[in-house]
């Protein structure tokens, strides 16, 4: 069953919130996911490139066009035989980023698997994202936008939602590993002025929020000084201002850039 047909059917319960909240102290109860109970959102994810996989007898073959954009698996425990010659993943956060790396080819170009949860990323496709790397091993990179949310969409992936709290050790992915957008790429790579916009009373309020969390501290600490800078700075910017210099830029420089110097930060290394 749906979320959707579980909130049209339980209308005496009046919000969305209320049979959300159920559902979780529910699972908190029986101390199991919400696939246990059969409990599943529409998916929202999307997926592309170097990787084929079977779910529920159906063939996703994204091998065959590594451009096309395949909406992720709702039941991912029905995946199975997946099938890569990607050499990493990369997330990335919003479905606009997805598409110019489509149009630009670049999956075809660089032999990787490009995964969008759309903003905050569902359940279906943190659990997919874990799943791949699971069983294929890869490097898995993670870019979003320079602001507060982009960066709780990254820790999302990485550290788990406290929303999600109960079912963190099937949906966090630690492997994840910060490739940007830093609040210093901004100077590094010669970005205009107008590229910048100014923190708002609620973004400085989230910033000081996300600092407060003990694995900012305890285990990546130089992530920690990337979101303090922003805060100093008081401005944040999007992933596509790198669309100033050409509409291919994210794709033919910066991202290739990152990745084949490994310029990610010593905290994103994962302890044995």
């Amino acid at each position: 069953m749906g979320l959707r047909e579980i909130y049209i059917t339980c209308t005496h319960l009046c919000f969305q919130t209320v049979v959300d909240r159920a559902i979780s102290d529910i699972c908190i109860l029986l101390q199991c996911s919400r696939h246990n109970l059969n409990v599943v959102s529409v998916g929202k994810g999307l997926v592309m490139g170097w990787l084929q996989f079977l779910e529920a007898g159906r063939k996703f073959d994204c091998i065959s066009s590594p451009t096309t954009a395949y909406t992720i698996p709702v039941h991912v425990e029905e995946v199975k035989d997946i099938v890569s010659v990607a050499k990493y993943i990369l997330i990335v956060e919003k479905e606009s980023v997805f598409q110019r790396l489509a149009n630009d080819k670049f999956c075809n170009a660089n032999r990787c698997i490009v995964i969008t949860g759309r903003g905050y990323p569902d359940i279906p496709t943190r659990r997919f994202l874990r799943l791949l790397v699971e069983k294929l091993c890869l490097p898995v990179y993670c870019l979003v936008d320079c602001d507060p949310y982009g960066f709780d969409i990254l820790t999302t992936y990485r550290f788990g939602s406290m929303q999600m709290a109960y079912d963190a050790k099937n949906l966090r992915v630690p492997e994840v590993q910060w490739l940007g957008v830093f609040p210093s790429d901004f100077e590094k790579y010669d970005l205009p002025q107008q590229c910048l916009l100014p923190l708002t009373s609620e973004d400085k309020r989230r910033t000081e929020t996300l600092l407060l969390r003990c694995y900012l501290q305890k285990e990546v600490p130089e992530w920690r000084l990337e979101l303090e800078l922003m805060l100093q700075k008081g401005v944040k910017f999007e992933i596509e201002a790198f669309s100033v210099h050409t509409l291919s830029f994210l794709s033919d420089q910066y991202l290739p850039s990152k990745i084949q110097e490994v310029e990610v930060l010593p905290g994103n290394k994962i302890k044995s």
